[in-house]
């Protein structure tokens, strides 16, 4: 099976019907979209198609790729910028295969191929018998394009996995962030090649551009002997390697086996006459150390003081992924807050400012670049255990290079403020619910994520109307009254509106008139905080009022006010 020639993807048209098609039919401009059976596959068939373009078709400067993203190739010319590395994306037989190990690896004991799949329970845990919520033997039957697309999968993000088996390049489960156009009409091809990087771009200090080949064994470890990492020394380096093998890497040894008894796919449901059942799995991969920055995923510096510390990408966490995420997304703040969104989003924003400044035909880009979204993804690890699979889309605003910092300055506000907030809601919940709040235990993230959840709409609104107020690089720019009064007030409401929803579905405690007597007392003390109005506990929301140049109103009668205080 060559995964370059045969039909084993399934892409959506814009009829809604899905048919499998090579990869080429990413060019036809009928195709939408990819429908595969699980999101984190679905995330990583994008970025095999994106690392395929990046591949086939690197342009050679941002000039270059404008002029691509306005004359997209045909299928046929897709095809043939394809065909001369079919020879790396064999997934069978019995020379080199698709991102396996050269070595048969027949001194190793079989195993299931449900180990390809991030989320499967371990050895440990069914050894223990702690595999309560995802069980063992659900998958057992795989297609080879299933297959082919969890081994993807397994290579990009692996996560640790005890002595010796290797983490991916960018660390175990990291997230992903891609560029999409507004109008989710568009195309593929218009919502896969804005992520795709100019030679000039796409690599790290250290690295040598030179074109990529299909026997190049610094680009496709698969096409070489095989990286042990069995002593010191045997680390892999970003200079060591092609600036593209980051969309590449290979940090696990597998070989997978080919079953000549037909079966049905556990993941798909497709009929398939050589499945795999089985696979054999060696340790001491390729170890990826050194100063790694993956295009396509954010990072950060725990120290931003200390830069010969090695900066670490940026993870899913419990809670989930809100705009409360959106300036280490996209606002590189590297001296601060050691913020270094991914290297495709800083490079899109240079882009707009490049068609700006330098192109006739800037106003053709306007709507690729004023009206562009973020999706972000990936797994929520626990080291080798995932906790859940995030998947959010936000704003991406550019705005002139004078103005990024009074954007980011902008932001940090509003999001403090929300963050204070939800603060506040969560320890009056605690006092409504307990007699002593101090002393309760518990997971209370959930409040914090149904707070953002409720409010993200109103920031990112919020967000396009910053980002609309600093479009004017000559000017000097000025955030109205009213758009922070609206997200003050917005704030305000989904705080109080959770306080009620939330206050008497908890453990309470104590008799009947003790529990209302917590309930009333703490939500005054919210509705003082949240008008501003205390003497003490209103600063927050005062200072808010006063830098954003807005009057507070408070709802509350004087005596309650000053009793909550």
């Amino acid at each position: 099976m060559n995964l370059l020639t045969e039909s084993w993807l399934p892409f959506r048209h814009h009829d809604g019907r899905i048919e499998y098609h090579p990869p080429s039919a990413l060019a036809d401009p009928d195709v939408l979209d990819l429908a595969l059976p699980r999101a984190d596959f679905q995330g990583a068939a994008w970025q095999f198609l994106i690392a395929l373009l990046q591949t086939a078709m690197t342009p050679e400067d941002t000039d270059s790729w404008l002029d691509r993203y306005q004359s997209p190739p045909s299928v046929a010319e897709l095809d043939e910028a394809l065909a001369s590395f079919a020879t790396a994306f064999v997934l069978d037989g019995d020379g080199p295969r698709f991102m396996q190990d050269v070595d048969p690896l027949e001194d190793v004991k079989e195993a299931s191929v449900a180990g390809l799949l991030i989320d499967s329970p371990g050895a440990n845990g069914i050894k223990n018998n702690t595999d309560f919520f995802v069980k063992r033997g659900r998958v057992e039957t795989v297609c080879p394009e299933c297959a082919a697309l969890a081994l993807f999968t397994m290579q990009i993000n692996a996560p640790a996995g005890g002595a010796g088996i290797r983490v991916g390049l960018r660390g175990g489960g990291p997230l992903t962030t891609l560029i999409l156009p507004e109008d989710e009409s568009k195309p593929l091809w218009h919502r896969l090649w804005p992520n795709v990087m100019p030679a000039d771009a796409v690599g790290q200090p250290g690295q040598t551009w030179h074109p990529p080949k299909a026997d190049d064994g610094k680009l496709f470890f698969w096409m070489a002997e095989t990286h042990i990492s069995d002593k010191k020394g045997t680390e892999v380096l970003p200079e060591q390697v092609h600036p593209l093998h980051a969309f590449w890497s290979m940090p696990r040894r597998y070989r997978l086996l080919f079953d000549e008894t037909p079966g049905c796919c556990d993941l798909c449901g497709r009929e398939t006459s050589h499945p795999v059942r089985r696979l054999r799995a060696k340790k001491q991969g390729a170890n990826y150390d050194g100063p790694w920055r993956h295009p396509l995923t954010p990072y950060r510096r725990l120290n931003p003081k200390k830069l010969d510390e090695l900066p670490l990408s940026s993870k899913g966490q419990p809670g989930g992924l809100g705009y409360r995420h959106w300036p280490g997304l996209v606002l590189e703040d590297e001296a601060v807050s050691g913020a270094l969104p991914a290297r495709v989003v800083t490079h899109h924003l240079h882009k707009y400012r490049m068609v700006q400044a330098a192109r006739d035909d800037g106003e053709a880009f306007e709507a690729l670049f004023r009206r562009a979204r973020l999706w972000v993804f990936g797994y929520d690890m626990d080291n080798m255990k995932p906790r859940g699979w995030y998947s959010v889309e936000m704003p991406l605003v550019g705005v002139p290079e004078a103005h990024q910092e009074i954007l980011r300055d902008w932001v940090k506000r509003f999001v403090d403020l929300a963050s204070e907030f939800t603060w506040t809601l969560r320890n009056q919940l605690k006092r409504a619910w307990f007699k002593r709040p101090e002393d309760a235990k518990g997971d209370m993230s959930q409040v914090d994520a149904q707070f953002f959840e409720a409010t993200q709409l109103a920031f990112f609104k919020t967000l396009r109307m910053m980002g609309e107020t600093l479009r004017d690089e000559t000017a000097t720019p000025t955030l109205s009254p009213d758009i922070h009064r609206q997200w003050y007030l917005a704030l305000k409401h989904e705080a109080l509106s959770l306080f009620d929803a939330q206050a008497i579905s908890g453990p309470l405690e104590g008799m009947k008139m003790q529990q209302l007597e917590r309930i009333t007392s703490a939500r005054r003390y919210l509705q003082t905080y949240l008008n501003g109005s205390g003497k003490k506990i209103g600063k927050t929301a005062q200072t808010f009022a006063q830098v954003g140049g807005f009057e507070l109103q408070a709802s509350m009668p004087q005596r309650d006010e000053e009793s909550a205080a």
